[in-house]
């Protein structure tokens, strides 16, 4: 029987299975995890699962028995070491597995502080995981302090869950500004001000010089020589995509998997979706860090190894949640050199619309549904909007639709 291997039981490997699955794919199909749970969502690890609210049964992408009901055979806690593309296997710790179509859907890890400077103290983290969060999770009592290396979004969320939460909270940014890779200043000052509010310390433009502590971490100097008083450290200084295992089979990488339009690898054989790929995007290549991403691309994906031959097009967003402000992105802002601030009907709701001279690129929406949901509109449609609308905020958003 014609054997489809899936290797990353994320939210991508589990959107493609089951995508197979609802389509009438009738092959034998083989998902492959190297964590002991079935596939979970991971967003909510550092916020409502983090705090308690989330159990981790209530974190599953499907019902434990959807895999079997469905003729999916899950290995989890399973490690997948080497794929052989000439003899069509790739290597368990009990042997090799064949394979008439492969998939990637290996995901991305987080950064990690250098052990020369105390990243292997005991009391540092990072956010990726249930292995992650269950091990911190014991930290968060009320007036500890905790450390945030990073001001991203994984850095914002975790400073936002300990300052609820009661802990003494400082985080620290090397960069000029907390989200200066992915937003724009107006953004970046927003999400500044609701921290500060709430009690947390933030630092910008120095860095974490050394955590200092024997064998668990007490402290931190940052490169301006200040020193700080920490019990525990979370380090949120982004993600990279696995890609060790494609490399090493020989498959191009370019800031990720390299596939083209349809989700294919430089071997015809192996395709690969999610955070672990780039892929072409308006005339250029780009990877996106999304949950909605992994699950279209893979959805896209599994189509196309039953022959649909679809294009992936990408339409990018993204949410975060921080205190009582869920922040919705949509499009890509990367390129701009203009941005208009709407203030919402509510009360604290606002909007940032990220232009390219006259074309629309993006838009951040805080606490601002209407605005986000006009904005992807249009961007998902390539179409702009009038940009004196948008400054006006008596003007009626939905009329640009």
């Amino acid at each position: 029987m014609h054997h489809i291997v899936v290797v990353g039981a994320g939210q991508a490997g589990s959107s493609l299975v089951a995508k197979l699955r609802a389509e009438g794919c009738d092959s034998r199909i083989t998902l492959i995890g190297n964590e002991e749970s079935p596939p979970y969502q991971r967003p909510p690890l550092s916020k409502k699962y983090l705090t308690g609210e989330t159990s981790r049964e209530q974190l599953l992408l499907r019902p434990a028995d959807f895999y079997e009901n469905n003729r999916i055979d899950l290995l989890t806690d399973r490690h997948v070491s080497a794929i052989d593309r000439e003899k069509k296997t790739v290597t368990l710790e009990d042997g090799p597995l064949h394979y008439d179509q492969l998939v990637l859907t290996t995901g991305s890890e987080p950064r990690r502080l250098p052990a020369a400077i105390g990243g292997d103290l005991d009391g540092v983290y990072v956010v990726r995981s249930l292995t992650h969060v269950d091990a911190m999770a014991p930290e968060f009592g009320e007036g500890r302090k905790a450390l945030i290396v990073g001001g991203g979004y994984i850095g914002l969320e975790a400073a936002a869950v300990a300052a609820t939460r009661g802990l003494d909270v400082t985080l620290v940014e090397m960069g000029d500004r907390i989200l200066q890779r992915v937003a724009a200043p107006q953004t970046s000052d927003y999400f500044r001000d609701l921290h500060v509010s709430h009690g947390v310390r933030i630092i910008e433009g120095v860095g974490l010089a050394e955590l200092v502590g024997e064998q668990r971490v007490e402290g931190a100097v940052l490169t301006d020589d200040t020193r700080l008083d920490v019990d525990f450290v979370i380090v949120g200084v982004g993600i990279v995509p696995s890609t060790d295992l494609a490399r090493t089979a020989g498959l191009e990488i370019d800031n990720g998997i390299k596939v083209d339009a349809y989700g294919r690898t430089s071997d015809p054989d192996i395709w690969a979706a999610g955070d672990c790929t780039s892929f072409p995007y308006r005339g250029r290549r780009i990877r996106v860090e999304s949950v909605p991403n992994a699950i279209h691309q893979a959805e896209c994906v599994a189509t196309n190894l039953i022959g649909a031959e679809q294009e992936y097009v990408a339409k990018p967003w993204f949410w975060s949640d921080q205190f009582a402000v869920k922040l919705q992105i949509t499009g890509l802002g990367t390129g701009y050199n203009r941005v208009i601030v709407r203030p919402g009907k509510r009360e604290g709701s606002v909007s940032h619309w990220y232009f390219r001279d006259d074309r629309l690129l993006a838009v951040d929406a805080m606490n601002d549904p209407v605005a986000y949901m006009v904005g992807k509109k249009l961007i998902d449609a390539g179409k702009t909007a009038d940009a004196d609308a948008i400054a006006d905020p008596e003007s009626n958003l939905k009329s640009l639709l």
